[in-house]
C-alpha cells in the first residue's frame, strides 16, 4: 500500500489563512458537521464517497477530514487507489483550532 500523504490541522489552517485554495472534504456524519466544520470544506459522508466520485477531479489535490483522522485515513486510501491525489488531515477536527461554522 502506498503511503498516504498527511497534513496537520495547523498546516491546513495556515494555508487557508494565506488564502491558498484547498479542496477540503469532510467525511463525518451529519450530527458531527452540525457541531462545526471548516467553512471552505465540502461535506460528503464517508459512506457516500464511492457514489460521489464524479464530483472529484483527478487533477485536483484533496484534503480529507474527519473527527480524529481514522475515517479520513481510510477514505484517503480508497481515493488514492482510485487514482485521486489526497492528503489525510491527521488529528482531524479534534485538533483543528481554526474557524469553523455549523453546516447549514
Amino acid at each position: 500500500m502506498e503511503n498516504i500523504r498527511e497534513i496537520t490541522p495547523e498546516e491546513v489552517e495556515q494555508q487557508l489563512k494565506e488564502g491558498k485554495k484547498l479542496n477540503l472534504i469532510d467525511v463525518r456524519e451529519d450530527d458531527e458537521v452540525a457541531q462545526g466544520m471548516i467553512p471552505q470544506a465540502k461535506h460528503i459522508k464517508m459512506g457516500e464517497i464511492p457514489d460521489n466520485l464524479d464530483q472529484l477531479d483527478k487533477n485536483e489535490d484533496y484534503v480529507i477530514i474527519c473527527r480524529s483522522g481514522g475515517r479520513s485515513g481510510r477514505v484517503s486510501e480508497f481515493l488514492q487507489e482510485q487514482g485521486y491525489k489526497v492528503q489525510n488531515m491527521v488529528g482531524g477536527m479534534l485538533e483543528y483550532i481554526g474557524e469553523t461554522k455549523p453546516k447549514e
